[in-house]
């Protein structure tokens, strides 16, 4: 088994490679964030060399892929891809991004990060941020099963056998399911899990299969649950797995690597002239190695010298390892007068492969070198880069060192959540991550991401190539509202913010939290002598059932009575004890079936509510808030809908006092809602109501402070403004839109607003 060496070198997408596929030695598909799936043929063997076809071309990033195996009704096999757009295309090879798609595969509500496909090739899985993993039967293409119970993204699919899928999930578990949807067990980690692969049979360990993810940390399983053992080599998150039958097994991560192991020992360390290597694949036919970066090329390894490219395109690969730039904060705290010298890498051999040892060189420069075990030598990888803007103190939080260690406030009388952040690192990343830990909605990820930009803008890497101002690897990555360009060569088109299409929502809850608060409340009613509002044994106990179930995500089980239960409690009950009812309502209208029955008298909750005065200027502000979130969360489902534009006069003048208001939880709730209704009118078109609403968003954009609630408001009214040339005539002239906006965009300088506001500006035009 020889060592692994430079293949081939596939350039051509033009952002992030983020997934490759291999299924034989005649070709390989690729996808990335520049929107396209591309498949790579061989044209000739000695050297090796490929050109690619774009076989699929979309509107927003491609994450995920998967390959369908040939078959009678599929002779060329089938091309999964998923991404942002949440629709998973399934096209043969041959087809052309003109051509009509074999199937589109609707269900996920959010980024569709993970792909894989059954050995006999009948089923898809697929994974999203939508919490959700689901099996598609190929050819049957309407509908799909769900994987139930997962509380953070599924980073990872696994088709462990033809009736066994193995879920990784951002909640720190795998899950095992059986082929009918059917949870089997679910095993905790230590971290959260982005990469799955199988073991091949028989494997030396007596593991079934492998699992890594953010503790950069490769753990072998069997199939029952069992820990076998721990790989540790890399030094960042692992994305991506692969094996081969014979025992050995791939790994690729942000510590820029991909690493080769046998009998669970790192035998190789590739590393590559990218901040990230997103995935590895390995060709089953001939064990060679695919690889995706950040640095937006397709490379092919291979252990066999005949199909190994040639010495001074080996070299030149070697040269750009070697001329690339490390963020030192990749690397941690060095002080350079205690680094040994160059004479060090004739001196000392080091212990393990993929050993890292900074050299303070005769130049000033630190370089990082690496130990290749094959080679018997240290390799340079690179040289350290400092930051700029940064005092380079480090602030110690969870015993890690982080440039940055955010307070951030999510809820008004709770203490402030920690956001550690490295400026090596990428924004998005640290955004999701932090939304998974503290069990945020996937609503909030734009608005950590910005946080985390804003306060660190001046504080940025810098490198000296090209991919230096930008942990993803070019200088493009996407932010949402942020300007962008694909190269820089070929300036892309910032996607397009106007208008708003999906509903917003805020569902996610510590319900146990809630109850036990609310047991507390109601014993001191009881201790109290209000004995007539507090909830007897028996209501308790429907309760607790009705919690339950709306924890287990059964909220269609519900019996009323535990409904009455909770009105009772948001709107009966003392207003200072109000608020975990409140809360529990706004979850219950986000599902269908409570929806329902909270839409029919006497129990209407857009009556019930304003009866119980919580819309009165007297109202604790929370309460308030918790009422319009209850608002907001009826445009999840269809019945609740319905409901929010049957009672649109209604909810309307009740809301209209708060939008000068202050409070920041209160305004982003409100401009919530806005952007719900400015999304109903773009299928239920209302002129009367379209006006009202572009009336009161004016006046949110005149005044508001908060940049969220400011942002929402913006796009609320651009989606407005998108529905025809007479609102944004009433924009122009009547409601003075275009001096708003003016102002709000001084008021708060923040990429994502400028362009919403360039966005509406084009609109009033």
């Amino acid at each position: 088994m020889g060592d692994y060496k430079l293949s081939a070198s596939l350039p051509g997408h033009e952002d992030d490679v983020r997934s490759v596929a291999f299924p034989h030695p005649s070709f390989a598909i690729s996808a990335s964030r520049d929107a396209t799936v591309r498949l790579w043929k061989l044209r000739s063997e000695n050297p090796p060399t490929f050109d690619y076809e774009i076989t699929t071309h979309g509107t927003a990033f491609v994450n995920s892929l998967a390959y369908v195996p040939p078959s009678s009704e599929y002779p060329e096999g089938l091309i999964v891809s998923g991404g942002h757009d949440s629709i998973i295309d399934v096209r043969q090879p041959s087809k052309k991004p003109d051509d009509n798609a074999d199937a589109l595969l609707l269900g996920h509500g959010h980024n569709v990060c993970a792909l894989d496909v059954s050995e006999d090739g009948k089923y898809i899985f697929s994974g999203s941020w939508d919490q959700d993993a689901r099996i598609w039967q190929v050819g049957k293409w309407e509908s799909s099963t769900v994987l139930p119970g997962h509380t953070g993204s599924v980073w990872a699919v696994l088709s462990f056998d033809n009736k066994t899928i193995i879920t990784g999930c951002a909640d720190k578990a795998i899950r095992v399911f059986q082929i009918n949807g059917k949870l089997v067990r679910t095993i905790q980690t230590d971290a959260v899990v982005r990469a799955l692969c199988r073991l091949g049979p028989n494997h030396a360990s007596g593991a079934h299969f492998a699992s890594a993810g953010n503790d950069a940390v490769i753990t072998l399983w069997t199939i029952d649950g069992h820990r076998v053992s721990q790989l540790h080599g890399h030094e960042s998150f692992i994305y991506s797995l692969a094996s081969l039958p014979d025992g050995r097994l791939f790994s690729a991560g942000e510590d820029r690597t991909a690493r080769i192991w046998s009998h669970q020992q790192c035998l190789q360390t590739i590393t590559h002239p990218a901040i990230s290597v997103w995935s590895v694949a390995v060709c089953p036919q001939n064990g060679d190695i695919i690889t995706g970066a950040s640095d937006r090329i397709v490379r092919i390894f291979s252990s066999a010298p005949g199909r190994q490219a040639d010495p001074a395109v080996i070299e030149a690969f070697n040269d750009s390892v070697k001329s690339s730039s490390i963020p030192q904060q990749a690397i941690g705290n060095i002080n350079k007068e205690k680094l040994p010298g160059p004479d060090f890498l004739t001196q000392k051999s080091g212990t393990k492969e993929g050993q890292v040892q900074m050299i303070s060189e005769t130049n000033g420069n630190v370089s990082a070198y690496q130990w290749s075990t094959a080679a018997n030598q240290w390799v340079n990888v690179g040289t350290v880069v400092d930051a700029a803007g940064s005092s380079g103190r480090k602030v110690t939080h969870e015993g890690k060192d982080y440039d940055y260690v955010f307070d951030v406030d999510i809820e008004d009388g709770k203490p402030p959540l920690k956001l550690p952040y490295n400026l090596s690192q990428n924004p998005y990343e640290v955004a999701q991550k932090f939304c998974a830990d503290n069990k945020l909605p996937i609503t909030y990820l734009d608005q950590v991401t910005n946080f985390i930009v804003q306060n660190t803008q001046g504080a940025t890497i810098g490198q000296s190539t090209s991919q230096g101002g930008d942990p993803w690897g070019t200088d493009a990555r996407y932010r949402p509202g942020d300007d962008q360009q694909v190269t820089p060569q070929e300036p892309s088109p910032r996607p397009k913010l106007l208008p708003q299409k999906a509903y917003l929502d805020i569902v996610t809850a510590n319900h146990k939290i809630i109850f036990k608060k609310l047991q507390e409340f109601n014993q001191k009613l009881i201790d109290d002598g209000c004995k007539d509002i507090a909830l007897n044994p028996s209501s308790m106990e429907s309760l607790e059932e009705t919690i339950s179930l709306m924890e287990k995500g059964a909220s269609k089980d519900i019996d009323p009575v535990g409904i009455d239960v909770i009105l009772q409690i948001a709107t009966a009950w003392p207003e200072d004890k109000r608020l975990p009812g409140l809360d529990l309502l706004r979850l219950l209208t986000a599902s269908s079936e409570p929806a329902t029955y909270l839409s029919e008298p006497p129990q209407t909750i857009t009556k019930a509510l304003p009866e119980s005065g919580v819309f009165e200027a007297s109202s604790p502000v929370n309460n308030t808030m918790m009422a319009v979130r209850s608002f907001s969360n009826l445009f999840r489902t269809e019945p609740g809908r319905a409901l929010a534009d049957k009672e649109f006069d209604a909810v309307q003048p009740l809301i209209k006092p708060f939008i000068t208001s202050t409070n920041r939880n209160l305004i982003i709730a409100l401009t919530t809602l806005y952007i719900n209704y400015a999304v109903l009118l773009s299928s239920s078109p209302n002129a009367d109501r379209a006006l009202t609403l572009l009336d009161d968003l004016s006046r949110i954009i005149e005044t508001a402070t908060d940049s969220e609630a400011l942002y929402r408001a913006l796009v609320a009214a651009g989606t407005i403004l998108c529905l025809g040339e007479e609102y944004c005539e009433a924009g122009r002239d009547v409601f003075d839109l275009g001096g708003a906006v003016t102002k709000a965009e001084q008021r708060v300088k923040e990429p994502r607003i400028k362009n919403v506001v360039k966005e509406i500006r084009e609109l009033l035009q």
